[in-house]
């Protein structure tokens, strides 16, 4: 279920720790892996808990503790939306109805077309820049308004 490259890398992460603190590189290879499939099955959790040599259950323990891990299909643009103390404070509710009614979903689903995913996320540590959302784990968007969320969707699309 692992590529050449997913190893490849897996492997490079593992350069980082001792030999026998394998185990330390589980996130970063659960990072691989969702990269290159989209999300992570029970399959390749299973695979990258083999190759790391630790129990299933503890490679799994970690994909589900953090939500930026995706257990499921998600779409091709997966859009983390804060909602903590925060991000609330400064109208991040009003983003969510903004994000729900352009997308036509809800939390956890996928636009029909497959292109968007929304989904809730935990303080995400900018709090400064609130409210805010990320796209695909990678580009974080703060100060976030309807316009903005606009331009940010026809950006993607």
């Amino acid at each position: 279920m692992l590529s050449e490259e997913a190893i490849k890398k897996i492997d490079y992460e593992l350069t980082k720790y001792p030999d026998d603190k394998r185990q330390a590189a589980v996130m970063s290879a659960l990072r691989i892996a969702q990269s290159e499939n989209g999300w992570l099955s029970p399959e390749c959790i299973s695979d990258i808990a083999g190759y790391l040599g630790i129990p299933k259950i503890a490679a799994l323990e970690v994909a589900t503790f953090y939500n930026m891990y995706d257990l499921e299909p998600v779409g091709k643009h997966k859009i983390t939306v804060c909602t903590n103390i925060s991000c609330m404070l400064r109208d991040s509710d009003a983003i969510v109805d903004h994000l729900q009614e352009k997308l036509g979903i809800g939390f956890n689903e996928v636009t029909e077309d497959g292109k968007f995913c929304l989904k809730e996320g935990e303080c995400m540590g900018a709090c400064g820049g609130a409210p805010l959302m990320s796209v695909n784990n990678t580009k974080m968007h703060e100060f976030l308004t309807p316009e903005k969320v606009d331009a940010i969707l026809k950006e993607l699309k």
